[in-house]
């Protein structure tokens, strides 16, 4: 009986800090994706190399397949050239799927340059937990569609 009761207590205490972990990953997880859009605003290639892993690979809304990391910042620096506007993306939900990955899905905007109308998508980002901490594996872009 004392053995169960000591069991329990263990079980009860370390519920506090497995909620604690998650909202730090969750606190974490949507840092990396701020420091991606101003990454991206700042056209900084190296603080943007740094927040992705190095097999990462992003599906753009054009049907481009970026695969790598080096074709992933490459890209993401020239569409940011060819698509002026400063960017927002606004992170709704943060789901752990696995110990160490999360999937990051937000509201995506590039504000009109010169007058022009917004550009609104949705955007998920995959996240691994390495050693560096939280890294971006993959970004997936839609153009928002009709309801049907």
């Amino acid at each position: 009986m004392r053995l169960l009761a000591l069991a329990i207590v263990c079980v009860l205490a370390a519920l506090p800090a497995a909620g604690q972990t998650a909202a730090a990953d969750d606190a974490a997880i949507r840092e990396v994706v701020r420091q991606y859009v101003d990454a991206r605003e700042k056209r900084d290639a190296a603080l943007l190399a740094g927040l992705f892993t190095e097999d990462a690979d992003q599906l753009t809304t054009a049907g481009e397949w970026r695969k790598g990391r080096d074709s992933v910042v490459k890209g993401g620096l020239a569409s940011s050239q060819a698509n002026p506007g400063s960017r927002q993306i606004a992170i709704e939900v943060v789901r752990f799927v696995a110990p160490g990955v999360a999937i990051a899905d937000g509201r995506y905007e590039i504000g009109g340059a010169g007058g022009a109308a917004p550009r609104r998508m949705r955007t998920t980002f995959v996240l691994v937990r390495g050693p560096r901490g939280w890294r971006i594996a993959a970004i997936r872009n839609m153009a928002p569609t009709e309801p049907k």
